[in-house]
């Protein structure tokens, strides 16, 4: 995963958009996660679990149990 500046995102977006079909590429402002660029072909299950992996102790089989218990 690469991560760089909303900054740097704006000053060479093409540049990342390209990458993100290879490797996600986590945009951040001020030291903070602002957004995740990945391949829209890739699995969403794994979308998810990448998002996951940037928030800390974030259960995400809890999420799971939880959205599926509502239908």
């Amino acid at each position: 995963m690469c991560t760089i500046t909303a900054t740097e995102l704006k000053e060479n977006l093409s540049k990342y958009l390209h990458l993100s079909l290879e490797e996600d590429v986590l945009v951040t402002s001020n030291g903070r996660p602002l957004t995740l660029l990945t391949n829209p072909k890739k699995d969403k299950y794994e979308n998810f679990l990448a998002c996951c992996g940037i928030i800390k102790d974030f259960d995400y089989k809890k999420e799971l149990d939880e959205r599926d218990s509502k239908r």
